[in-house]
């Protein structure tokens, strides 16, 4: 499917074009949410030219909804973002499937970086997926961890970069993810491991 997506990509043109208002989603999806301006946007954005203009529109909605939810911690977005059975193929130990997953784990990033930021580096819209290069920042001033293994931190800042792959279906909703971060990186930035 990357293949596929890649040879895509090739036939594809950068654009620009406005997503739709939040006030244009179906009213359950826009629940909770009145401002898509707050919504993070793509420095670039690749589009597949052989998609509808409606599609596209739909499929950057979701991910902007879910940039954002990651964004601000906002679970609604992630809620208006995420198919009822949403997928995680990259889930980690301990973490819930489905919608309740990526909550949680916002939540207790935030615990650590309480004001997490991201920025979308480049957003592709190829077939039915949305590929994102994210950009985490913020700085870590809360506690990383629980019980004996957690570490309080001391404000220093963190960035990280993330890769996401999302399957839109056909509601416009982020049907499955599949993620990879800068764990690394991230965990020498929080003093956890020494590089």
């Amino acid at each position: 499917m990357v293949f596929a997506a890649l040879a895509a990509l090739a036939a594809t043109r950068a654009t620009a074009a406005p997503t739709p208002a939040l006030s244009d989603a179906p009213a359950e999806m826009s629940a909770g949410i009145t401002d898509d301006a707050a919504l993070p946007l793509p420095a670039r954005r690749q589009v597949d030219g052989s998609l509808s203009a409606e599609r596209v529109a739909a499929m950057t909605l979701a991910a902007r909804r879910y940039y954002g939810f990651w964004d601000s911690g906002d679970a609604a977005l992630a809620r208006a973002a995420l198919a009822p059975d949403f997928l995680d193929r990259a889930l980690p130990p301990g973490r819930p499937q489905g919608v309740e997953g990526p909550v949680l784990a916002s939540r207790q990033f935030r615990a650590a970086v309480p004001d997490l930021r991201v920025t979308v580096e480049e957003m592709l819209v190829v077939g039915d997926r949305v590929v994102g290069r994210l950009r985490f920042s913020g700085h870590f001033s809360g506690t990383f961890g629980a019980g004996e293994h957690a570490r309080r931190g001391d404000g220093r800042a963190i960035s990280f970069i993330a890769t996401d792959i999302y399957r839109i279906d056909g509601s416009g909703r982020i049907a499955e993810n599949w993620h990879l971060e800068d764990n690394l990186a991230l965990l020498a930035q929080l003093g956890v491991v020494t590089p």
